[in-house]
């Protein structure tokens, strides 16, 4: 599935979290929700951009936005992630990868030569409505949390 346009509804999904119980997109109307994806916990880049994301949360939290960090890794997975970083947001565990199909970023990647499925590190801003304001694709894990922050000011 290619990645939703910016101007479209975004793709519904109820995803168990980290926080307990599910986190559902028709129970943030109301409020603008930043969707990160990454490929998984505590690796390098991964962890540079959920801790550059918890060092600008008040911030983002003050421009009436929730941050919501998606990788398939398990909830057990993310609350080790979370404790061991102190991060302030929820993470969803799309372990189907279901959303990560859904939005577009579960995409053939190559290392080394080789040939594997993963998830492509790409932000999606929605906005109170429900559509999506503005698509992120290939994020580089450093500063991308003052990147979202220009974006959320203009809203």
């Amino acid at each position: 599935m290619p990645i939703p346009a910016e101007g479209s509804k975004a793709p519904e999904f109820v995803l168990p979290a980290s926080t307990g119980g599910n986190i559902a997109l028709k129970d943030l109307k109301g409020k603008n929700v930043v969707v990160y994806f990454y490929p998984k916990d505590d690796t390098p880049g991964c962890t540079v951009e959920a801790c550059g994301l918890r060092d600008s949360f008040k911030e983002i939290e003050n421009l009436n936005t929730v941050i919501l960090g998606v990788s398939p890794d398990s909830v057990k997975s993310h609350d080790k992630f979370i404790s061991k970083f102190q991060l302030p947001f929820p993470l969803l565990a799309d372990e189907d990868k279901k959303m990560c199909l859904d939005y577009g970023v579960w995409v053939e990647k190559s290392m080394y030569g080789k040939k594997y499925m993963g998830v492509a590190r790409t932000t999606f801003i929605i906005n109170k409505s429900g559509i999506i304001a503005k698509v992120f694709e290939k994020v580089k894990p450093e500063g991308h949390n003052a990147e979202i922050i220009a974006v959320l000011k203009n809203f």
